[in-house]
């Protein structure tokens, strides 16, 4: 494969100034192409995944349904206590709390507001300048605040927000009968021979730093608190291999992606990203007009793990900036269309 547009790419991102480190690997299903290119760091730094954390929340709740110790149909609140959840999904006066389902958080069609973004006194605004550390209970109550966005499951409508996947992160927990640490040990750390991939919770947990603009950002407290929907740390390497296992059904029988037909785009601020059952798909079109698809997910501090399945792709790396959070996502589009 000529790889030389594409090393052209990856120059010119990280002659910003704007970009201060950055990791790119891409491989094939078979390991036969082997693409790296390293900035200020290599496959082996830790890197933080925010949300890229996703897709292993995701992984663990395939593989409880594949075992039948949860349905996706399931409502929510058969696993957790209806005075936590009391209130959290109220639209024009009526509460939906109790139609909320599994579904409905993996496709992110619950309709429930986001925390980290909305308002002018945003989560994201107050991160960038200080470090803090909050609790599942806060987080319902920023989102008891907010007003919810559509009735849960209103077809074409999805809402990206991340207490979607901490409320699967407690069903993980309730129905596995273990901390989400402890479930990601079991359903993908030891599976896969991951021994530098964790989810932060501990003090001792090492957190890699990320940049706002110039500015380095040591966050500790705050991605300690992210927990299911963004705690997660991993390395180019690692994570390389597990986006091979989440696609190549190493890990959950991947005909339940089939059976979850949805496809639905997300705000505006997200384009042209669209949600699936618990990932994101974003559609990339060449100048010839041939159409590739990337599945998997970004991080908003510059993490990314992608398949093309028309190139037989797998796209991981990191662009730690996260005054750019769509850098990642682009890089990965360019890279795509540049490989040939």
């Amino acid at each position: 494969m000529d790889t030389t547009k594409i090393d052209i790419l990856f120059k010119k991102l990280t002659s910003s100034d704007k970009i201060h480190e950055s990791v790119l690997l891409i491989e094939t299903s078979s390991g036969d192409f082997n693409f790296t290119r390293e900035y200020e760091r290599d496959i082996d730094s830790p890197m933080l995944m925010a949300s890229t954390t996703k897709l292993f929340t995701t992984t663990c709740i395939y593989a409880l349904a594949q075992e039948g110790k949860i349905d996706l149909k399931d409502k929510i609140s058969h696993y957790l206590q209806k005075e936590i959840i009391a209130g959290l999904h109220v639209y024009k006066g009526k509460e939906y709390t109790s139609e909320l389902t599994i579904e409905h958080l993996l496709l992110q069609t619950s309709g429930l507001p986001d925390f980290y973004l909305e308002g002018a006194k945003s989560i994201f605004s107050k991160v960038k300048e200080q470090d803090f550390s909050y609790s599942f209970e806060d987080e319902l109550k920023w989102i008891n605040s907010k007003k919810a966005r559509f009735i849960p499951g209103t077809k074409r409508k999805a809402y990206y927000s991340d207490v979607n996947f901490d409320l699967l992160g407690k069903i993980i927990e309730v129905a596995n009968v273990s901390t989400l640490q402890e479930a990601y040990e079991k359903y993908i750390f030891s599976l896969l021979n991951l021994k530098n991939t964790y989810i932060a919770c501990n003090e001792s947990d090492f957190i890699p730093h990320t940049y706002y603009k110039n500015q380095r950002l040591d966050r500790p407290l705050f991605v300690r608190s992210s927990y299911a929907s963004g705690g997660g740390i991993t390395t180019a390497r690692e994570l390389m291999i597990f986006i091979k296992a989440f696609w190549n059904g190493e890990l959950f029988d991947t005909t339940f992606f089939s059976k979850q037909t949805q496809c639905n785009p997300l705000q505006m601020s997200f384009y042209p990203i669209h949600y699936m059952s618990g990932y994101m798909k974003i559609s990339v079109s060449s100048p010839f007009r041939k159409k590739y698809t990337l599945v998997g997910h970004s991080g908003s501090t510059g993490s990314f793990a992608f398949y093309c399945p028309e190139k037989d792709l797998f796209l991981v790396g990191d662009v730690p900036q996260i005054a750019s959070p769509s850098s990642c996502v682009r890089l990965a589009m360019r890279a795509v269309l540049a490989a040939h």
